[in-house]
């Protein structure tokens, strides 16, 4: 398979991309779990949060945000404490913050899913040179719903992070078209194709 070239650094890297990155999640606690690991990834190497997976899970309850949400201090301390966890409290503190806004927006829209892809209008993005390898950092997409979601009260979340977060939940499909995901993703799902002056106005 010719993958995408940030697949090949190792094969916790390879499988992701394989089964994972990129095909389109509409399951609140996937979405949840997602955004996690992109807030946890902050500084850090993707390759370095895919390596500590198992242990991310088991310090948050399986990406449970109604059980996270009720975190206390104690929690907090039991998560610095875990052997092998990523030891930064304020990263800890915004994903505990997180889940309580992740809560706010579900009261809101139904669930974060109709929430976060109504920006889209439930397709798959397709962004015009993306697939020749001109992929930003970010975007006018990714700006405003980090901006919007900094408003709910997020934290981390960042327009880099959120772009990385849309790439791996599939709202934007960046695979190279070379890479065979690319196709089978937008075979297998609907899809639009857009400049990014398509998300000026999307909401």
């Amino acid at each position: 398979m010719e993958r995408c070239n940030w697949a090949n650094v190792n094969e916790i890297s390879k499988e992701y991309h394989d089964n994972e990155w990129g095909i389109p999640v509409h399951d609140d606690y996937k979405l949840f779990e997602y955004l996690t690991y992109e807030c946890l990834q902050c500084g850090l190497s993707f390759s370095t949060i895919l390596k500590k997976r198992e242990i991310i899970k088991e310090c948050f309850d399986n990406f449970n945000y109604d059980k996270i949400a009720k975190y206390s201090d104690k929690d907090v301390k039991r998560i610095l404490n875990t052997e092998g966890m990523l030891h930064s409290l304020p990263k800890i503190k915004a994903i505990i913050n997180n889940a309580k806004c992740y809560q706010k927006v579900r009261e809101e829209y139904g669930s974060f899913c109709n929430y976060l892809w109504n920006y889209s209008d439930n397709k798959t993005i397709i962004y015009e040179g993306h697939k020749e390898g001109k992929i930003p950092v970010s975007n006018e997409l990714s700006q405003m719903i980090s901006k919007d979601l900094k408003k709910k009260g997020f934290k981390f979340i960042g327009e880099i992070i959120i772009y990385s977060y849309l790439q791996a939940c599939g709202i934007i499909n960046d695979h190279t078209e070379k890479c065979p995901k690319f196709e089978e993703i937008n075979k297998k799902y609907p899809t639009v194709k857009w400049t990014d002056k398509n998300s000026i106005n999307k909401k």
